[in-house]
């Protein structure tokens, strides 16, 4: 899968609000009410990744979650971790 340039990442953000570009990753946070709920979210996201076939990194703190895309096999951001993302936004 080839690497996304700036300008084509920059155009896909604008249809990700809640994306953001951290250290080469697509990441988002997301905040729930206490950690059974954010534990639901992220089996919730396991099983679209393992459909996918790609996975995000995820850091699970109690009632918080961050969600990191980036297609580490291509080397940087491709149309895989958009797909994903766009995947993931619409669980909530």
């Amino acid at each position: 899968m080839p690497l996304l340039d700036d300008r084509t990442v920059a155009s896909k953000l604008k249809n990700l609000p809640h994306w953001k570009l951290d250290g080469g990753e697509l990441v988002r946070r997301f905040e729930f009410a206490n950690f059974v709920e954010a534990m639901q979210f992220v089996n919730h996201v396991a099983e679209l990744a393992e459909g996918a076939g790609h996975h995000p990194d995820i850091d699970i703190r109690y009632n918080k979650v961050r969600l990191g895309l980036v297609s580490h096999d291509a080397g940087g951001l491709t149309d895989r971790d958009f797909d994903l993302a766009a995947g993931i936004d619409s669980l909530r």
